[in-house]
């Protein structure tokens, strides 16, 4: 993802601030997290893939939403994650039966991802973003799935990273009242924007203070000073998240993870949750998908405690 210099280092900088003023930057990123929640309670790593691994085939109409889930099924995963810009109708009946499609194909909707964005100057826009989140929040409980995929956003010209964590903040707080009353669980993404800085995803989700908020924590999105420090932003979102989107390299240096250690991090974390493949690279989705999932299936049956 690409972002001015400047920008970039006041992210940078005020990341580095905030960890370590929240005493969230260990001497070894593999360690435990001694501020988290979830230490010392046993990890749960699931095998999940999301429907954006296939965006090429989705967007051309190369593949419908329930051949995605069939490719779930023969790539043994315990659950798949719903994007949402590829579903061919919202309407009642549609969603029913992609729900009893699933159902019947033994195959768990882990999430649905939305691109709903929070960070908007306009306070009438904020309000139709809130209305936005709450539609989806229909939709994703009319799928019978527990999690929904929400964005933060860009900053805005003249406004100031702070502004727009309290934009985020005024919403996300009705947003996660209304999921609650439906058992619905917000995550929102470190994507391009303001949450790629560790400190600023995880001031939102503290201040928004709901058991019905957390990460969406893509581990490859944070924007950092070198690859250790994007090591060290995962320690400190992983008591957080609420659901994981794993790709094998970081996006902003394009240098390989090293998944293991991730693995290490998540588990140590004691994160029960879904390790979902989203896949973004050159090769076909059809071929690299299955290596990544493979990966994973591995990594989750060596961290896992279940």
């Amino acid at each position: 993802m690409k972002s001015s210099m400047p920008r970039r280092k006041f992210f940078q900088a005020a990341g580095a601030a905030a960890l370590a003023s929240a005493g969230l930057v260990p001497s070894d990123a593999a360690g435990a997290n001694q501020n988290s929640a979830t230490s010392g309670k046993a990890s749960r790593l699931f095998v999940g893939c999301c429907a954006y691994s296939y965006h090429d085939y989705l967007a051309k109409g190369r593949m419908s939403m329930e051949e995605f889930i069939l490719k779930g099924v023969e790539l043994g995963l315990h659950g798949v994650d719903i994007t949402g810009y590829w579903l061919k109708s919202t309407e009642p009946a549609s969603l029913a039966a992609l729900r009893h499609f699933a159902f019947k194909n033994g195959m768990p909707l882990s999430g649905v991802a939305c691109g709903a964005s929070m960070v908007k100057a306009d306070k009438a826009k904020r309000d139709q973003t809130l209305e936005e989140i709450k539609k989806w929040v229909g939709i994703t409980d009319a799928l019978g799935a527990p999690h929904l995929r929400i964005f933060a956003g860009k900053l805005p010209a003249g406004a100031t990273p702070q502004q727009a964590i309290d934009w985020t903040v005024e919403i996300m707080k009705p947003a996660c009242d209304f999921a609650g009353q439906r058992g619905i669980t917000l995550g929102v993404e470190d994507h391009e924007g303001i949450t790629q800085e560790a400190g600023a995803i995880l001031e939102i989700v503290r201040r928004v203070d709901s058991p019905f908020a957390g990460i969406n924590l893509d581990i490859t999105n944070f924007v950092a000073a070198s690859d250790e420090d994007q090591y060290k932003a995962i320690v400190a979102c992983v008591p957080y998240a609420t659901q994981t989107h794993i790709r094998d390299y970081f996006g902003d240096s394009h240098h390989p993870v090293d998944l293991d250690r991730v693995w290490q991090i998540f588990a140590r974390g004691g994160y029960r949750g879904y390790m979902s493949a989203e896949y973004e690279g050159q090769e076909d989705a059809m071929t690299a998908v299955p290596k990544l999932v493979d990966q994973i299936k591995a990594l989750c049956r060596k961290y896992s405690t279940a």
